[in-house]
């Protein structure tokens, strides 16, 4: 049994680590293990470890991380380092990186840099000064390693000191046109994405890569390339409307993006045009918002959430293991078939 608690405690919200250990009636070291998440908690019983996780919670115990950090040298935070705030992939991305970093006692310190070299090159020095211990950066072309340890999600630059997560980009390219031929579609339309954004480039060659492994023809006149600076919807509406105009017949497009296919679907309708009766639309991503769509958008789905969690938990191990660290690690996409995509018309073939 644990000692009564004393009635000499502080306030709450500034209950010590020793008065928590005097409560359970144990070495200050066992339950500072424990609630710090150090790796030598692991050798502690789950039954003890949990007695000290109630003791406090029921004393309103909240670790001091100035302490803490004055004691060790150390601020346990890491900066990130994004495009924008509010896009529908990046958020996704961020709250994976929020919630592992949270659960390992780190804080995290947003700069936003619009694709703009010097607001990169300003921004990261400023959170060198501010002493990260390391970074993550989100849609980020690096154009040179930055001087702590960095997880670059959707990183393509071989930097030293740098870990890319990078999706097989190759590999969603062909489940997606595979789904489309399987449907019967042969003229098809595409969306090439944006110079600025880190995955731009690679997706593009993976799919041209694809589409000639398939025996695909990619018309000239069916490629539009976005170029705007847009996390809305309103990203791909104007292309839309460009390839209509050009009267060239196609069946389905492929945007680059969620995001970029939604804004297509508005364009296609307002033309009274039927998706997928009329045309059948794929998107890239898997956003939020793809389900909820009207029709819900068929997508190539990136486990966003997820390589935010990877990043996060990949920094962590930089900062406090040293040694090596891989270069790259590679994501896997999956096919999610949803309302957007049907038959080509006239085609014998089922959706």
């Amino acid at each position: 049994m644990g000692k009564k608690r004393k009635s000499g405690l502080s306030q709450p919200g500034r209950v010590t680590l020793r008065e928590v250990a005097e409560h359970v009636g144990l070495a200050a070291g066992t339950v500072s293990a424990v609630l710090n998440k150090a790796p030598s908690a692991r050798a502690i019983p789950e039954r003890t470890r949990q007695r000290i996780q109630a003791a406090a919670l029921e004393l309103n115990y909240r670790p001091n991380f100035l302490a803490r950090s004055l004691r060790k040298k150390r601020t346990y935070t890491v900066g990130l380092i994004i495009e924008e705030i509010g896009d529908a992939y990046g958020s996704l991305v961020i709250s994976g990186i929020e919630a592992y970093l949270r659960q390992h006692n780190y804080f995290f310190l947003t700069v936003i840099h619009r694709h703009d070299a010097s607001m990169l090159r300003e921004y990261s020095q400023l959170l060198l000064e501010r002493g990260v211990e390391g970074f993550i950066t989100v849609d980020t072309s690096l154009l040179e390693a930055l001087p702590l340890p960095t997880v670059s999600v959707a990183g393509h630059r071989t930097l030293k000191g740098v870990t890319n997560i990078v999706l097989d980009q190759e590999r969603g390219a062909r489940v997606a046109l595979e789904h489309l031929l399987a449907l019967g579609h042969r003229k098809i339309a595409f969306m090439k994405g944006q110079p600025f954004s880190s995955d731009s480039e690679d997706r593009w060659q993976a799919v041209c890569r694809v589409a000639q492994d398939l025996g695909l023809t990619m018309d000239p006149d069916l490629i539009v390339h976005l170029e705007v600076d847009d996390p809305s919807p309103q990203l791909g509406y104007p292309y839309a409307k460009q390839l209509l105009a050009r009267k060239k017949p196609f069946t389905a497009l492929f945007a680059y993006n969620d995001i970029s296919a939604i804004g297509a679907i508005r364009a296609m309708q307002e033309e009274g045009l039927r998706v997928p009766q009329d045309i059948t639309v794929m998107g890239f991503d898997d956003i939020q918002w793809a389900a909820f769509n009207t029709p819900s958008l068929t997508t190539v789905r990136q486990p966003l959430r997820k390589m935010g969690e990877i990043a996060a938990e990949t920094v962590i191990s930089m900062i406090e293991q040293s040694g090596k660290h891989p270069g790259e690690i590679a994501i896997e996409p999956t096919l999610v078939v949803r309302e957007s995509t049907g038959s080509a018309p006239g085609s014998s073939a089922r959706s």
